[in-house]
């Protein structure tokens, strides 16, 4: 066996050593021992969602507490960096999606390389961007949403779940073809966005479809489209931007999970296998599906090319858009 076969050999013995024997109540009173996954905005949004649905299901196949970590600020380089920074052994993982790519466009520098910090673990799930409104702004489809928004340039308030983030940015692509302008409003996650929405303090935010599902299925919110070039089976009744008068348009997110960069492979690859698994068994994938997502569970290096091909594309929106953060 070569060395680097070895070292690799080693590390999976370290993190993963008796996950298959340990008892899960040796394992709750090891917390030194502890899987540690950073979501990088607050509780409650559809990143944290599926990190707290995954936690539980992978705590009991690795036998080991996994820890959900909300570490907010920054439009979410602050929780990346501590994962950037972590010791890269499979203990320390990043619950992202493509803020990780944006941000290494909007920021003029970073804690840490953002070319270099991170390999791909696995994508988790992919899910549209959804356009909702509160049901008292008086529009019930795109079509009339356009139009009031032209009629009133720069008043309506659209709550984003961070600046520069996927729906900033997809909502300035439409911006930018339909000559529509709004009064963003940033907010540090998809939950206070949609808590605001609620309330009535803005008129409409783009976001994660997960995290509105089931306040769209209520009632309480109104949705208008989704960015995808497909409907989303858990609200097949909402159309696509494409079939509501902009042709061609397609925004697909996502979210998985990423690890340090040093991280060896054999440890990623298992990481990606457990996870791939936990998503595959039937009722976590039908919880996933009700909420919204469509299940994925990628290779890490689907995840890698992912990463890499997306960066271009928001790259050109966000220069021609003017966006800039710190």
């Amino acid at each position: 066996m070569s060395a680097a076969a070895t070292m690799a050999a080693t590390a999976v013995t370290v993190v993963f050593a008796g996950l298959a024997a340990a008892s899960p109540a040796a394992a709750a009173n090891d917390t030194a021992q502890a899987i540690r996954i950073v979501v990088p905005v607050a509780a409650g949004g559809s990143a944290d969602k599926l990190a707290r649905t995954l936690a539980p299901r992978l705590s009991e196949k690795w036998g080991r507490p996994v820890v959900v970590d909300n570490v907010v600020g920054a439009s979410g380089t602050l929780g990346a960096a501590q994962v950037a920074k972590a010791r890269p052994d499979g203990s320390t993982l990043l619950l992202a999606g493509e803020g990780v790519t944006l941000n290494a466009v909007l920021f003029k520098s970073l804690p840490y390389d953002s070319g270099r910090a991170f390999r791909g673990v696995t994508k988790a799930v992919v899910n549209p961007q959804i356009l909702v409104v509160r049901p008292d702004l008086g529009v019930k489809t795109f079509g009339e949403y356009a139009a009031l928004v032209k009629k009133r340039p720069g008043e309506i308030a659209l709550g984003l779940p961070g600046n520069g983030g996927i729906a900033h940015v997809a909502h300035e692509m439409l911006a930018r073809q339909l000559g529509i302008r709004v009064n963003y409003i940033p907010y540090g996650g998809g939950a206070p966005a949609t808590m605001d929405l609620l309330g009535g303090h803005i008129d409409a935010t783009l976001i994660t479809l997960a995290a509105v599902t089931d306040y769209v299925r209520s009632g309480r919110l109104t949705a208008l489209a989704v960015t995808t070039p497909y409907r989303a089976k858990a609200l097949p009744q909402v159309p696509t931007l494409a079939e509501s008068g902009v042709p061609g348009f397609a925004v697909e997110s996502w979210q998985g999970l990423i690890a340090p960069a040093a991280t060896p492979t054999a440890v990623v690859e298992k990481l990606s296998r457990d996870v791939a698994a936990v998503l595959q068994a039937p009722a976590v994938r039908a919880q996933l599906e009700e909420a919204g997502y469509a299940v994925v569970g990628s290779t890490p290096q689907e995840l890698d090319a992912t990463l890499t091909r997306d960066l271009p594309r928001y790259a050109s929106v966000i220069a021609a858009a003017g966006i800039s953060l710190h």
